[in-house]
């Protein structure tokens, strides 16, 4: 019998190069680490029963290449989106947390003040990385009415698909955790009604 609702399993791409230091990597195509590559076999092993019709995935290579690894017991090609990358952090790409307090510390500041709306030069806020990702999810979940995909993403960019979900609004960004590998269930219901069922697992 077919299912009232589409089942989004949202992974976080495994630990990178870097990690050692909080820093935002934004759209740098940064690699990944020998555990962010177990990180994917681990969920591999734990994705490989389920009913996956389709897996999709950022472009960017730290989420491609896994979402490669846990398409491939399903007899699956992932489809890769540009929309569904990571924060477009502008001018702070590739620095550390640490670096840009000291740098930039009123413009640090300013965007704490307002997650939501503050755009670093030449980058993007988070409710401007929703409204390029959050139509993708929402085209799939639609897509994929009644089945099981998964759909591997970012930190950020993950953060901003489960608040959506729960109603909260995206200055509540740092309030979710998703840890290097995580794995997140989402039920998107016909009558725009979702669930998270779990939470950075």
């Amino acid at each position: 019998m077919e299912m009232s609702h589409t089942r989004i399993y949202l992974v976080r791409h495994g630990q990178v190069e870097g990690f050692e230091e909080k820093r935002y990597n934004g759209q740098a195509d940064v690699a990944l680490t020998a555990l962010g590559h177990d990180q994917y076999r681990q969920l591999a092993g734990r994705l490989a029963a389920k009913p996956l019709a389709a897996v999709y995935s950022s472009d960017l290579s730290r989420c491609l290449e896994g979402a490669r690894l846990l398409a491939e017991p399903h007899g699956l090609v992932p489809e890769a989106f540009a929309e569904l990358r990571e924060l477009n952090i502008g001018h702070w790409e590739g620095q550390t947390w640490k670096e840009l307090q000291a740098r930039y510390p009123a413009e640090w500041q300013a965007r704490l003040a307002d997650l939501e709306n503050y755009r670093v030069p030449g980058g993007e806020s988070a409710r401007d990385m929703a409204e390029r990702a959050l139509p993708v999810i929402r085209q799939l979940a639609e897509r994929h009415r009644g089945q099981e995909i998964l759909v591997v993403g970012h930190g950020g960019l993950n953060r901003v698909i489960l608040l959506d979900v729960i109603g909260a609004p995206f200055k509540r960004l740092f309030h979710i955790e998703q840890n290097f590998g995580c794995l997140n269930i989402i039920d998107y219901y016909a009558d725009g009604i979702a669930v998270v069922k779990l939470l950075n697992g």
